[in-house]
């Protein structure tokens, strides 16, 4: 598989190497900052690095790209940088979409007193959180967790195994799109000063 990463930070890192244990050719990174983890191993290992801050447009996009990978990735992914690859683009959100949609999921989804949520490898589209699902799986909120414990414990370990379970089938050709229901939708702004304090990973 053909790919490029485009996000930051420990999450993205990890997405990294699992496709380098893969075997996948990664043709590319794309980082807001390129003192991040994800530039720091890209260009230990030969892999070109760019910074693109806000909008990932197609002439960042290297030809014959199979798929973009977005973890822990706040950029827009244009529909032209979509179009250009073989498959689109995936991301990572920690929830059970369409539920939580936001950038604060894990911290409403707890704020909320909710015992259950999860993680969803999901095509990306013009929307925030919008796309059709490829992959999900769900985790109980105990009554002890914390937004940072249960994105390091559980939900970023889910989203490397849901990301690697996507790649296994686009491997064999098997191309998961499951729309997701818009009548279960929610979506919380961000709690800027709730923000996790994982997001150095």
């Amino acid at each position: 598989m053909r790919v490029m990463i485009v996000g930051q930070k420990w999450f993205a890192s990890q997405v990294l190497r699992l496709c380098l244990d893969r075997g996948d050719d990664v043709a590319a990174v794309s980082v807001p900052r390129v003192d991040d983890r994800l530039a720091a191993l890209a260009t230990a290992t030969g892999i070109p690095v760019c910074q693109v801050p806000q909008r990932l447009t197609p002439d960042w996009v290297p030809d014959d790209i199979d798929v973009i990978l977005c973890a822990h990735a706040h950029i827009f992914v244009t529909a032209q940088a979509r179009a250009k690859t073989r498959y689109g683009a995936l991301g990572y959100h920690p929830s059970l979409l369409p539920r939580h949609r936001g950038r604060d999921a894990i911290h409403w989804a707890i704020h909320m007193r909710e015992q259950i949520t999860g993680g969803s490898v999901y095509w990306l589209d013009d929307g925030a959180d919008t796309g059709p699902v490829a992959a999900q799986d769900w985790c109980w909120i105990r009554p002890d967790d914390t937004p940072d414990a249960l994105w390091r414990g559980t939900l970023a370990p889910m989203g490397l195994r849901l990301f690697g379970q996507v790649l296994s089938s686009l491997d064999m050709g098997d191309v998961v799109r499951i729309p997701q229901d818009n009548a279960m939708a929610s979506w919380e702004p961000a709690m800027i000063a709730r923000r996790l304090s994982s997001t150095s990973m």
